[in-house]
């Protein structure tokens, strides 16, 4: 019944996101989450996929062409510079982050906070109404926690009367499970 934390973070966009939105995956890793709004989307919306990797390139690059998927756009980039990508855009339906470092990369290129916050602010400025940011923090590697710490300051600091924020986790489990922060614009 309590659902794991890629299955409640695929939830909140499933609920947010609708058929033809613009929608970002701003650390596209494996292309999981990249497929995943591929598919909400539908042929008439449209995906950012961000990662600073070529590795994570390659592999999102693979896993879309065997699904055929022709609505999403890799971006060999931090998601921090999102904006340069966004000059024609009005209006963002949902966006996702999956903070830490590349599942089966190279553990010592991580996520920072500072350009994570960057990117959310720019995401925040254009997020359609009842739209969410979810952030999937993963803070179990050498600076997971000073970022943890730099995320959650900065939403506990949005104003209640233009967002909400919620912080979803398991507290009983060991090695420093990830969490959730769910940004919905009001």
């Amino acid at each position: 019944m309590i659902k794991n934390i890629i299955a409640f973070s695929h939830q909140l966009l499933r609920e947010s996101v609708q058929p033809g939105d613009i929608v970002i995956d701003a650390t596209a890793g494996n292309g999981h989450d990249t497929v995943f709004l591929s598919n909400l989307v539908g042929e008439n919306g449209h995906v950012l996929a961000f990662d600073i990797q070529a590795k994570a390139i390659e592999a999102v690059r693979m896993k879309l062409t065997e699904q055929h998927i022709e609505n999403t756009r890799i971006i060999h980039d931090s998601h921090e510079n999102v904006a340069v990508y966004l000059n024609e855009v009005d209006r963002i339906g949902g966006a996702i982050f999956n903070l830490g470092y590349l599942p089966g990369g190279d553990k010592s290129i991580i996520t920072h906070g500072e350009s994570t916050i960057i990117a959310v602010e720019t995401i925040l400025e254009l997020l359609k109404n009842n739209g969410v940011i979810v952030l999937v923090i993963y803070h179990g590697h050498k600076g997971g926690v000073q970022e943890k710490e730099a995320v959650l300051q900065y939403v506990k600091q949005l104003d209640q009367q233009k967002f909400n924020a919620l912080q979803y986790g398991f507290i009983n489990q060991i090695n420093n499970p990830p969490f959730i922060i769910a940004i919905e614009k009001k």
